[in-house]
C-alpha cells in the first residue's frame, strides 16, 4: 500500500540461476530510501497516480498552498514533503501535483526559475587572486553562491535541481 519511486536500478545476471534486479526505492510518502532485489518474472503491484497542474499562491506557517487550475480548489502541503524545492517557490508558479487518491505524494517544480537578488555580499576586486563566489540571498529567502559580479535588483536564473547559479537575465525594472 505505499508508494515507491525507483532511484538507482541494477540488472545482474549471475552464471547460473534467474537474472536479479537491484533496485534503490525511495517511499514517496516519507522520502526514505530501502535496497530491494527482485528475481526477474516477479510482479509488483502499480500505483495509480494521477498528476495535476497547481498553481503555488502562498505560504502559511510551515503549509504551502497551492490551487488546482481546473477545478480552482485549494490545498494545503506541509514543507516537509516539498524538501529543498519550497526554496524555489515563488508565488504564481505552475507546478505539477503527483496524487494518489486525494493525497499529494510528490511535486515537480520547473527545471530553472528566475528569482531576484535581494541581498548580496559585496567583495574587493583585490580581495583575490582567484574570483570567488559570493552568498545572494534570493526573493524566496534561499542563499545560494554567485559571482561576485551579482547585485541586488539582478534576476538570476537558478537550477532547481542543483540549487546552483546558472546566469545572470538582467536587473529589476
Amino acid at each position: 500500500g505505499i508508494p515507491y519511486n525507483i532511484e538507482v536500478a541494477d540488472f545482474v545476471k549471475p552464471g547460473k540461476g534467474r537474472a536479479l534486479y537491484r533496485f534503490k526505492l525511495r517511499n514517496l510518502f516519507d522520502g526514505s530510501i530501502i535496497d530491494h532485489t527482485f528475481h526477474s518474472g516477479d510482479k509488483v503491484e502499480e500505483a495509480h497516480i494521477t498528476v495535476q497542474e497547481n498553481q503555488y499562491l502562498y505560504q502559511e506557517d510551515d503549509s504551502y498552498v497551492f490551487m488546482n487550475t481546473e477545478t480552482f480548489e485549494q490545498r494545503s502541503i506541509t514543507g516537509k514533503l516539498l524538501g529543498n524545492k519550497k526554496a524555489f517557490l515563488k508565488e504564481g508558479m505552475l507546478v505539477s501535483l503527483l496524487m494518489m487518491g486525494d493525497t499529494p505524494i510528490d511535486i515537480t517544480i520547473p527545471t530553472f526559475v528566475e528569482l531576484e537578488v535581494v541581498e548580496s555580499s559585496f567583495t574587493t576586486k583585490s580581495a583575490t587572486i582567484t574570483p570567488q563566489d559570493i552568498t545572494a540571498v534570493l526573493e524566496t529567502g534561499s542563499s545560494i553562491n554567485v559571482p561576485p559580479f551579482i547585485k541586488k535588483g539582478d534576476i538570476i536564473k537558478v537550477d532547481t535541481r542543483t540549487g546552483a547559479y546558472v546566469e545572470r537575465i538582467g536587473t529589476k525594472k
